[in-house]
């Protein structure tokens, strides 16, 4: 059985169709949803959501944060930044992780801490879903 799942971004629509389940990393953990599940809306932290789609194959695609929302037939996820894992640029992510471990390890009085804080989780996520997607082609 399915459900009918759509991923936006403020970009673009990501993902649009049929899924068996999809797993996302919520505000409180990761969670895993299939067709039937109880009604939930959940922030979003960044990583990556799995999809399964109808016919078994998976599709890893990377949110920075959103909302997800859960109805018995149908999910929404609204992403503020969302890309397919083989579309992340794995160089400018290590190199944005890296600018942000830099900028928290200043100690100067410019530091907008909580953004460099924020930039660090998202690189960092973007290189976990690049992880995931090596071990699921293998």
């Amino acid at each position: 059985m399915s459900m009918r799942c759509d991923i936006v971004s403020a970009e673009k629509a990501i993902f649009s169709g049929a899924l068996r389940s999809l797993v996302a990393t919520g505000s409180e953990g990761e969670l895993g949803i299939e067709r039937g599940h109880a009604p939930l809306l959940t922030a979003l932290k960044p990583g990556p959501l799995r999809l399964v789609k109808d016919d078994g194959t998976e599709e890893l695609v990377f949110v920075s944060g959103g909302y997800l929302e859960v109805q018995p037939h149908r999910v929404t996820i609204l992403a503020d930044t969302a890309v397919r894992a083989a579309d992340i640029d794995e160089a400018a992510a290590r190199q944005a992780r890296e600018h942000a471990a830099q900028e928290m390890a200043n100690q100067s009085g410019e530091l907008d801490y909580s953004k460099a804080a924020a930039e660090l989780a998202e690189a960092t996520a973007q290189l976990l879903t690049l992880e995931k997607l090596r071990k699921q082609v293998k």
